[in-house]
């Protein structure tokens, strides 16, 4: 279990405390593209899997979150958009195999 951050005194402390976040970032967004591969399975047609009303919903969420948590929110914008695009690209393609 790696440290807090507030209780690290040093680097070794700072990149464990990093490397166990990223295995957890990791490990979400496999859950989440979990949800991308049943989005595919349920939705009717192709072109229910862009909505755009629901990308600019997920990513003001996210932002907002974010700044509550003292977070940069432009940034989280910025990921956020390539997370969401990213996860459009594989429903995608996980739909049109589904489909065959």
């Amino acid at each position: 279990m790696p440290k807090a951050p507030e209780d690290c005194l040093d680097m070794t402390d700072v990149r464990e405390g990093v490397d166990a976040t990223d295995r957890e970032l990791v490990a979400l967004l496999e859950r989440r593209f979990g949800y991308m591969r049943a989005a595919a399975r349920i939705k009717p047609t192709r072109d229910t899997v862009r909505d755009e009303g629901r990308k600019a919903s997920v990513i003001a969420a996210a932002v907002a979150e974010a700044e509550a948590r003292g977070l940069p929110g432009d940034l989280v914008a910025d990921l956020w958009e390539r997370l969401v695009e990213g996860s459009i690209a594989y429903e995608f393609v996980e739909w049109d195999r589904i489909r065959g």
